[in-house]
C-alpha cells in the first residue's frame, strides 16, 4: 500500500534530459524508418501485393507508428496506424490488391510529412487527408477495431 515508486523523480528528469539530447537525431532515424516503409511498398508492388510483401509493408508501417509518437509526429503516427488498419486482416489484404492506390496514397502521405517536418494534424489540408484516408479505410470494412 504505501510502497516507494519504482522510479524517483531525480531519474525520471534524468531519462527526459537524456531523451531531449537524442532529439536532434529524431529526423534522420524517422526518415530511415520511413525508407523502410517506401521499400516495402515497392516490393510488395513487384511481388504482386504477395501476403508475405503485404505483411513485410505492415511490419514497416508499425514501426513508423510506434517511433513518429515518440519522435513527436502524431500526424505520422495517424497515417501510419490507418495504414496498418489498412492491411492488418487478410480482407484488408484483399482490397490493398484491389485498391493498390490507396496504399500508395497512405505511404506518399507518410513520406511527404516526413520530408516536410509535418507533426500535427493542426494544418486544414493534412487534418483533411487523414479524415479522408481513414474515411476510405473504415468504409471498407476491413479494419480491425
Amino acid at each position: 500500500m504505501g510502497r516507494a515508486p519504482l522510479f524517483d523523480e531525480s531519474a525520471v528528469a534524468r531519462a527526459e534530459a537524456a531523451l531531449a539530447s537524442l532529439a536532434d537525431n529524431f529526423q534522420p532515424w524517422l526518415e530511415a524508418e520511413v525508407d523502410k516503409v517506401q521499400a516495402a511498398r515497392e516490393s510488395a508492388v513487384a511481388e504482386g501485393w504477395s501476403d508475405p510483401a503485404l505483411q513485410a509493408l505492415y511490419n514497416a508501417a508499425h514501426d513508423v507508428k510506434g517511433l513518429a509518437a515518440t519522435y513527436d509526429y502524431p500526424f505520422v503516427t495517424r497515417l501510419a496506424a490507418s495504414l496498418c488498419r489498412l492491411i492488418d486482416t487478410p480482407a484488408g489484404k484483399a482490397a490493398a490488391r484491389a485498391r493498390p492506390t490507396l496504399v500508395a496514397a497512405h505511404v506518399d502521405a507518410i513520406r511527404a510529412a516526413v520530408r516536410d517536418r509535418i507533426k500535427q494534424e493542426d494544418d486544414p489540408i493534412a487534418r483533411a487527408l487523414i479524415r479522408a484516408l481513414e474515411a476510405q479505410v473504415e468504409e471498407l470494412g476491413v479494419a480491425p477495431r
